[in-house]
């Protein structure tokens, strides 16, 4: 099939539906189909390139500047007579592509797709299910956010914020009824979107959004690994990966570490991942002893750090599922994770880690200590984490997904 992915983030930008979107892609190209990805431009040029098989069309686009890249290093904070100014504008932005109807029109009519892939609502996304629906092409969207995903960093009173979610809300559901198929990547996030007995005028399935098993396994790695990135090979690791942003919590993460290592003082935090939030922590806890911050580490050395770990933690409230609590136990690692958002899909308490209160430092220090001092507890949750994470191999997403296209274009046919 000739398939289009369109999407506002895409490789080597770092965040949920940058990976998955590549991901999908170069997966759809070894099973032999043909994959054209539109997306913005990092460059703000418009150009096509070829990567690992995959047509990739970058549309020109313009500075984003009030949120980074995922790609650079996020800077400091200016001072001004020795005060820090809020950051409000980044000198490496997103880029955005604000009218790409005609390139998106020229891109789509000289591929002829047989279905197209919207991740995003944004003016591509708009643009290509515009298109399809013209020239009777079925359109496959999938929906990354929920509302609070986007509100979370917002300060503004919670009832304004409360009306911004319903309305953020009401928008999503609105795009999707101009599918012909909707995906999420889990039930609880489709139950979040639509409502428990609501019904849907459109198909909807809760598709993972997967990882690639051959990349992510249990193991060791070398004395020279822990070399590299400074790290004390003696002590066990409780360790987070993903974006360092203030509604992913990673400060509530170290906190319960600190209070955790009352109770088991011979243990080490290791922090994984760049942004907003990461000037600041480091500066508050990265001259702790047994606290260190990587910043970003990419693949294959990504692989590698989920090997050091001994329990993975997250205090995100906002995961429409957390391909790395997947990534995590699919190297079998304990998870942690705070009881709200789609998590309990794949951080099962009692079975493969413990769920707790959100935003209760209490808890998930009490969970941290249970875990690291109790080396039975670690090692079924372990297990179990390497079991689930099978349910959530790339090759069933792949499956999936290849299925819906085929139906979705006999329906059309």
């Amino acid at each position: 099939m000739k398939i289009v992915i369109a999407t506002a983030v895409y490789y080597p930008q770092i965040n949920g539906v940058a990976v998955f979107s590549h991901n999908l892609a170069t997966g759809l190209v070894q099973r032999g189909h043909e994959v054209m990805v539109i997306c913005p431009s990092q460059s703000g040029r418009s150009f096509v390139e070829m990567q690992d098989g995959v047509m990739v069309h970058y549309l020109k686009s313009v500075d984003a500047k009030v949120y980074p890249d995922q790609i650079h290093a996020v800077p400091e904070k200016k001072k001004v007579f020795g005060v820090k100014l809020p950051r409000l504008f980044y000198k490496h932005g997103l880029k955005v592509s604000i009218f790409p109807q005609l390139e998106v029109k020229k891109a789509l009519e000289d591929f002829k797709p047989d279905v197209v892939h919207v991740q995003v609502s944004d003016p591509i996304g708009l643009s290509v299910v515009g298109w399809a629906r013209k020239h009777n092409v079925p359109v496959v969207t999938t929906e990354h956010n929920q509302p609070e995903v986007l509100t979370e960093s917002l300060k503004m009173p919670s009832v304004l914020k409360k009306g911004a979610n319903l309305m953020l809300s009401s928008y999503f559901r609105n795009r999707q009824c101009k599918s012909d198929f909707v995906t999420m990547p889990t039930k609880q996030a489709i139950l979040n979107l639509i409502g428990k007995g609501s019904e849907f005028p459109v198909p909807v399935a809760a598709v993972s959004n997967g990882v690639d098993l051959s990349n992510f396994i249990p193991g060791k790695v070398t004395r020279k690994f822990y070399e590299k990135y400074n790290i004390d090979s003696s002590k066990p690791i409780v360790l987070y990966v993903g974006r360092v942003d203030p509604e992913k919590k990673v400060g509530l993460v170290v906190d319960s570490f600190i209070r955790a290592r009352k109770k088991v003082p011979n243990m080490q935090l290791i922090v994984v991942g760049d942004g907003v939030d990461r000037i600041r922590l480091e500066k508050r806890f990265g001259a702790m002893d047994g606290i260190s911050f990587l910043g970003k580490v990419l693949p294959p050395d990504l692989y590698d750090i989920y090997k050091i770990g001994s329990v993975f933690v997250t205090a995100s409230e906002i995961e429409t599922q957390g391909i790395v609590l997947i990534e995590a136990a699919a190297c079998g690692l304990p998870l942690i994770a705070v009881d709200k958002g789609a998590v309990s899909e794949i951080c099962k308490d009692g079975e493969n880690g413990i769920l707790c209160k959100p935003g209760s430092v209490t808890e998930i220090s009490e969970a941290i200590a249970r875990i690291m001092n109790d080396d039975e507890l670690r090692e079924k949750y372990g297990k179990n984490s390497v079991k689930l994470a099978h349910e959530h191999d790339f090759e069933k997403t792949l499956d999936k997904f290849i299925n819906i296209y085929k139906n979705v274009s006999k329906k059309h046919n």
